[in-house]
């Protein structure tokens, strides 16, 4: 029996991480003007952001296609495969989760997929999905391994801050947090996602006070069971904010990971968040 993990580029999940547990990501797409590249396969990070910042064009992002998706389930299936669970992105956020719910009913195959939303992104989603992976490898069912899914997203906390909501509110992603514009001059955003969107969580003036206010949100997790580190183009300031949390979950086991193309356009350079799983 082997039951198959499928979610999209949104996750920001580790290479490594997906290879050692045999996850199958799909792309979303990044278009600057006419170019349109894959997430994290026809574009790196370090490529997109320069672009980002120094290119002159803003991009815009799309979903897989339906047919994207039907193909992926198609070759998984010819592996001896029993069932597909695919985790994706907030449907608040994308239309990614339709296109895969749109895609198992394309693709023909005879085992069952179970298309799960999120309600979250990056590596709040990517902790359920690595909690998955792990319960599939253990053995667990498919019916089981949905549950844990459904039952671990209210035990997801994410909250980060922004340098700026210019690139958020360039793509049309703000939701709730739309209340916040137009009193940020010289502050930072600070947002959660709750109920598949943007939370307003206040401002900080600046990354130090950006930082205090992560780590007291950390402190409220209860039996942290996974911890991540998200940034867009700190590195080291996220591997400060790891030292900074290291009482409250070992730094060796926190995930560092920088955003990928997609969620890079929305967030731009500057931002960082922290991630956890509670058990």
């Amino acid at each position: 029996m082997t039951i198959k993990i499928v979610t999209d580029s949104t996750a920001d999940l580790p290479a490594d991480l997906v290879k050692n547990l045999g996850i199958t990501v799909v792309p979303l797409y990044v278009h600057f003007g006419t170019e349109v590249f894959r997430d994290g396969v026809d574009i790196n990070k370090e490529t997109f952001f320069h672009r980002l910042i120094h290119g002159g064009i803003h991009p815009k992002t799309s979903q897989p296609s339906p047919e994207d998706f039907a193909n992926v389930y198609r070759e998984l299936a010819k592996d001896n495969t029993t069932g597909i669970v695919s985790i994706h992105i907030s449907s608040k956020f994308s239309g990614t989760y339709q296109s895969a719910i749109e895609g198992a009913k394309l693709s023909g195959v005879s085992c069952p997929i179970e298309v799960i939303d999120s309600r979250l992104l990056s590596m709040g989603m990517g902790l359920i999905i690595k909690a998955a992976a792990v319960a599939s490898r253990s053995g667990k069912k498919l019916g089981e391994i949905v549950e844990d899914c459904k039952n671990s997203i209210p035990k997801i906390k994410l909250m980060g801050f922004f340098d700026t909501l210019r690139y958020v509110q360039v793509g049309g992603r703000l939701g709730k947090a739309k209340i916040l514009m137009g009193s940020l001059l010289g502050v930072k955003p600070v947002l959660t996602v709750a109920d598949g969107e943007y939370q307003p969580c206040g401002r900080v003036r600046n990354t130090a006070k950006g930082l205090e206010r992560l780590v007291e949100f950390a402190k409220t997790g209860k039996n942290i069971a996974d911890f991540s580190v998200i940034h867009s183009t700190t590195p080291e300031t996220a591997h400060k904010l790891a030292d900074m949390l290291s009482d409250i979950f070992p730094k060796d086991q926190t995930i560092l990971v920088q955003l990928g193309a997609v969620l890079g356009t929305h967030g731009g350079p500057g931002t960082l968040w922290v991630a956890y799983r509670e058990s």
